[in-house]
């Protein structure tokens, strides 16, 4: 069978083009591909998409599937890795722990978003963790890439939220302020549109929109 696997940045530029056509044996997982191409991955640590979704190693291929490897990115100017945060918990969320996450020495800007209960006495929230967790983590990455950030942290509160107290904190940081701002806006309103997570208002059910699964 035949997939196609997308280069990018140090992989493109090693294997001197942005796509190759591999030919694998039927039942074909990622890490076969992946072995396939040592040669141009040799030493890079990289995150894998099939079709456009995160997946891992054991993922299974089937023919004309797409496959895109990508290289850890900058993270702003500068060298060291980018703290990338996500973690979804019943404990109570500190805006300043989660801002501590994302100092760097390379930042010139850090932006918080804290959403908090209002108006009601409490908020329940009640979270498919296991395909949350994995959903955000994309939406960090991606974020990290699109806007070059130092860093980012998102904290999610399951259970019960009462008035005044953070539900979600979104921490963002970057050498210049409009990435910053732009990334922590645009993570924020992701969240809300695609991860499972559901809240109730003093035990009725809020109901919204289908989530976002394109």
């Amino acid at each position: 069978m035949e997939v196609t696997v997308r280069l990018f940045a140090v992989l493109r530029q090693r294997a001197g083009r942005d796509a190759v056509a591999l030919e694998l044996p039927e039942g074909a997982r990622v890490d076969d591909a992946l072995k396939a191409l040592a040669d141009v991955t040799g030493g890079v640590r990289c995150v894998l998409a099939v079709n456009r979704e995160y997946a891992d190693g054991a993922r299974v291929l089937v023919t004309g599937d797409e496959l895109a490897l990508i290289p850890p990115v900058s993270g702003g100017s500068g060298d060291g890795p980018s703290v990338r945060h996500v973690r979804i918990t019943g404990d109570p969320l500190s805006l300043d722990a989660v801002a501590q996450l994302v100092q760097d020495p390379r930042a010139g800007a850090v932006v918080t978003f804290a959403g908090v209960t209002r108006e009601v006495a409490w908020l329940d929230y009640e979270a498919y963790a296991e395909m949350a967790t994995p959903m955000l983590q994309g939406l960090v990455d991606a974020a990290v890439q699109r806007h070059g950030l130092c860093a980012v942290a998102v904290e999610h509160r399951i259970g019960r939220v009462a008035l005044g107290e953070p539900s979600v904190i979104v921490a963002t940081s970057s050498p210049h302020r409009p990435e910053a701002f732009a990334a922590a806006r645009e993570l924020i309103d992701e969240l809300k549109a695609r991860a499972p997570i559901w809240k109730a208002e003093e035990g009725e059910w809020v109901i919204g929109e289908p989530p976002v699964t394109e």
